[in-house]
């Protein structure tokens, strides 16, 4: 194709796709799809029941949805919307988190006391790993090695050996647990939980707690300041941690565990998607049915977006 001065205004003139944010409703049985750049909703994709936790392939080839109430985890073709097929994930999977490896799915299976171990290439189960009673949160280590399930009866995070696919290590925690992450590189293990309104730090290679911080908010009973969903900004420095009912976030020092500041958003935040920059974050409120928007440097919320009933999971897409 010959390059001309009337070809690049035409190539110019096109609309730029811009980066997205997938947001789970798990009344309305669908995906929302925010474009970041008008910050509008420009897409709404339908579900298997009670979608919940959402998060696509290291590639982002395809969408991977928790269909709690279907006992699925379905994958989706993010340009088109359709669902693709399901994989086998136990009953009442809950949240899960993908294995650097971009092939083991790793899954909390609430209603089972399991971990479920699916290959998304061949669609079989590899493994299914007894945990504690509940189990909600998941997170794999950056270098692969470790599978967290937090178990939100049992008050637990437990251990699993990702080349055995067997439990080493249980650790207790604060009363039900409800979000799990590895941080600073993988040196640090962090567990929120929600009735005991606190969050726990691990030192991975030993598997102890060094650290465990609570909340206090001015005028916001106790009772309803209760940690769940988290994200650690660029450089590990800062992390924002959804405060449920309270409706507020914290931001916390990564290095200190001191909370440096509270934002109000919408009301019963769950979790929350930084852009690619981590400049803006998107928050879930389930109960008001929206996604604030907050500014990071600034500390702010910037804007409501309205999407379904009960928004719950967020997942980041880069489009360009």
């Amino acid at each position: 194709m010959k390059y001309t001065p009337l070809l690049a205004a035409l190539l110019l003139s096109q609309p730029a796709t811009a980066d997205e944010i997938w947001v789970t409703n798990e009344k309305d049985n669908t995906v929302s799809v925010i474009d970041i750049e008008t910050m509008e909703v420009t897409h709404t994709y339908e579900t298997g029941e009670r979608p919940r936790g959402i998060l696509f392939s290291h590639d982002y080839a395809v969408a991977y949805i928790c269909a709690s109430d279907s006992d699925a985890v379905q994958v989706m073709d993010p340009a088109t919307g359709k669902i693709l097929h399901d994989l086998p994930s136990g009953e009442d999977p809950e949240t899960f988190a993908l294995h650097p490896d971009n092939k083991h799915l790793y899954i909390a299976n609430e209603d089972d006391a399991i971990t479920t171990v699916v290959d998304v290439e061949s669609r079989s189960v590899v493994a299914q790993i007894n945990v504690g009673i509940e189990p909600e949160g998941m997170a794999v280590s950056p270098d692969g090695k470790i599978a967290i399930t937090t178990s939100e009866t049992t008050n637990m995070a437990h251990w699993i050996d990702t080349s055995t696919q067997e439990l080493f290590a249980n650790t207790l925690v604060d009363s039900r647990p409800r979000h799990a992450e590895f941080v600073k590189d993988g040196t640090e293990m962090w567990v929120s939980s929600e009735i005991g309104g606190t969050v726990s730090v691990f030192d991975v290679a030993t598997q102890f707690e060094k650290a465990k911080f609570g909340f206090e908010i001015k005028g916001v009973h106790p009772d309803k300041i209760q940690p769940v969903g988290f994200e650690l900004s660029a450089g590990d420095e800062f992390a924002f941690v959804a405060l449920g009912p309270a409706n507020h976030l914290a931001v916390v020092n990564a290095a200190t565990y001191e909370v440096e500041d509270y934002i109000l958003v919408g009301r019963r935040v769950w979790h929350m998607a930084f852009n690619a920059d981590k400049s803006l974050l998107f928050t879930t409120n389930g109960v008001s049915g929206d996604v604030t928007v907050v500014d990071v440097a600034d500390r702010k919320a910037i804007k409501t977006i309205q999407v379904g009933r009960f928004p719950w999971g967020a997942a980041f897409r880069p489009t360009n």
